[in-house]
């Protein structure tokens, strides 16, 4: 029998993290399963995988009608059903964590979506939540919008883990690990300790290409070289985007700040390669994996794409290979008038708005079995 090819993933230094969590899955057995036997060695959660957890299936339901009788709201409740699972997997995920001296091992949470683009309310909101959750494995999650900035900054310095959620652009990343870093330097200047002080910045990949390959398609109609290029480039983009980003990691912590603060403890922001379940069933449905293994780096995919690479993945390192052909595909897209700019500000505002409807929908769900308990 050949090797798991998620425990290789593993053993070649990329961490394998579960873009999903329900109850059924911590009372099962099912995610202790995935830790011990496939190497996943974290969870990410965000409102759309908790309204199919909660909203999706009946196993919340005594629970909600329980907090419903102590007169909570359908908002408290959310919370503490969510604040629950999280500290449940953050238990199970305890062990590696310890194991590995808090390099890996985290569960995620997410702040509201609806604070996306509110400063002081993501900051209040996640100080809350780790506090509430209480395990230094949480990473609260913060959209990586220009108002997400300045509180992470401030998380950072305060010693909160912090998972950037939501990126799609290179100069919007930089702008992000600056961001971590400023909050490292507060703490330096404070005398404050910087090694369990732990952040990851998610790049969400599928998400660029199903903007950008219509756009693609629509040039390629065109004759000429323009729409040769066009053609070439499909289902190019989000891959060439990860690996620029990884040049910039690179250059990142071969600077005097880093290493300045390296030295005295800190850890690296690692990147996180998110949305990696393949939304064109024309493509390989590993394709935002296979391309992007490499070490100190983190792949968060679906149960389906977990398996799916189970059953037929070819692990290698190939994310630092190519890197001269992303920068090309990149040049290329800007030739063909496609402003990548535009189309990160674009994914941002969808990004939200994707995370906003199934956090609202969940809440009326909530509501109407809360009121159902108490009729």
């Amino acid at each position: 029998m050949r090797d798991n090819p998620l425990l290789m993933l593993a053993r070649s230094g990329q961490s394998i993290w579960l873009d999903f969590l329900s109850r059924a899955m911590l009372v099962s057995g099912e995610l202790v399963s995935l830790i011990q036997e496939d190497g996943v060695s974290g969870v990410t959660s965000n409102p759309a995988t908790f309204e199919r957890a909660i909203a999706g299936s009946a196993d919340y339901d005594r629970a909600i009608a329980e907090l419903a009788r102590r007169g909570m709201s359908a908002a408290e409740i959310y919370q503490a059903l969510v604040v629950d699972d999280i500290r449940m997997t953050a238990d199970l995920l305890r062990p590696l964590y310890d194991r590995l001296d808090g390099r890996d091992g985290f569960v995620s949470l997410e702040v509201s979506p609806h604070l996306a683009h509110d400063s002081v309310g993501t900051l209040l909101e996640a100080r809350r939540l780790w506090e509430r959750v209480d395990r230094p494995n949480l990473l609260i999650k913060v959209p990586g919008t220009r108002e997400g900035l300045a509180a992470i900054r401030q998380l950072v310095r305060e010693g909160v883990n912090v998972n950037v959620t939501l990126l799609f652009g290179i100069p919007r990343y930089r702008a992000v690990a600056e961001a971590y870093l400023d909050g490292l330097s507060e703490r330096a200047a404070h005398g404050l300790p910087m090694e369990r002080v732990a952040s990851v910045a998610s790049f969400f990949l599928s998400r660029i290409d199903v903007l950008v390959d219509p756009l693609l398609a629509k040039l390629a109609q065109e004759e000429g070289r323009a729409g040769r290029m066009a053609a070439s480039l499909r289902g190019e983009t989000a891959i060439a985007c990860a690996k620029v980003a990884r040049k910039v990691y690179r250059e990142i912590l071969s600077e005097d700040r880093y290493l300045a603060l390296a030295a005295r403890g800190a850890r690296p922001q690692r990147l996180l390669w998110a949305s990696t379940g393949t939304k064109d069933p024309s493509y390989s449905d590993l394709k935002y994996v296979e391309a992007l293994i490499g070490p100190d780096t983190v792949n968060t995919a679906p149960l389906e794409t977990l398996t799916a690479y189970r059953d037929h993945g070819h692990p290698a390192p190939r994310l630092e290979q190519g890197l001269q052909e992303a920068l090309a595909v990149l040049s290329r897209l800007g030739e063909l008038g496609i402003d990548l700019n535009a189309v990160t500000r674009e994914l941002e505002d969808d990004g939200v708005e994707k995370f906003a409807r199934p956090f609202d929908s969940l809440m009326r769900s909530i509501e109407l079995k809360r009121v159902a308990a108490l009729a």
